[in-house]
């Protein structure tokens, strides 16, 4: 589905694989390999956290992980562990759907969040590529970018009012091309249509439930 969705081909047989029996994953917070689409003809696999180039060692590279899962579009430019990425290893994340907190009081409850009239969309993200002289292996690995809230998520994630940066299907070609400026990739890391967007309660045990399972995203009460 995935290959029809980007035209992008999957010859490399675990990836094939992986998207034929549709493995890619309800919960992705599980799975940190994920399927990923940039200006390469092919499907890759990308690992969840972006370990930028210049990272020195193995140590290194698991601590910075957990702190690149999410980049901020306002700081893409300035930041180091992300500066040299935004300008040309740009990449969709193909998802079907995404979850948010919603606080009330002292109680955090889950929503589902998807497009109404898309089953696979794109999120934005950048990627790198990191060099392990350690095991002499090369890692790719990238980074989920994160905007301002619109309405509908302002109201859902009213902690932090953030939402993930989508891309306009339209806009996806325009997203990889690596002759972008910064006026222009900035242009498409806006707050996304509400109006094209729904959001629903699911169960708060749902990152307890089975990755795989559909019952994660059925709608509460």
């Amino acid at each position: 589905e995935l290959v029809r969705r980007y035209g992008r081909k999957a010859d490399i047989i675990e990836i094939a694989e992986e998207i034929i029996s549709e493995t890619y994953h309800i919960n992705a917070f599980n799975y940190p390999r994920y399927p990923i689409i940039t200006a390469d003809q092919e499907i890759q696999l990308f690992n969840w956290g972006l370990i930028p180039y210049w990272v020195k060692s193995e140590e290194d590279a698991k601590s910075i992980r957990s702190k690149t899962l999410n980049a901020r579009a306002e700081t893409l430019f300035t930041k180091p562990s992300y500066k040299y990425s935004i300008r040309n290893k740009r990449c969709l994340i193909p998802v079907t759907g995404f979850f948010e907190w919603r606080h009330e009081g002292k109680q955090k409850i889950p929503y589902y969040i998807h497009l109404k009239d898309e089953k696979i969309f794109s999120m934005a993200g950048i990627y790198a590529s990191w060099h392990d002289t350690e095991t002499n292996s090369s890692i790719l690995s990238f980074s989920q970018i994160t905007t301002e809230a619109n309405p509908l998520m302002a109201w859902v994630h009213n902690s932090k009012k953030r939402m993930p940066a989508l891309i306009h299907r339209e806009d996806e070609k325009i997203w990889l091309d690596p002759k972008l400026t910064q006026k222009e990739i900035e242009g498409l890391l806006q707050p996304f249509d509400e109006n094209l967007m729904t959001a629903y309660p699911i169960s708060p045990d749902f990152l307890r439930m089975n990755p795989k399972s559909k019952e994660i995203i059925k709608r509460e009460g």
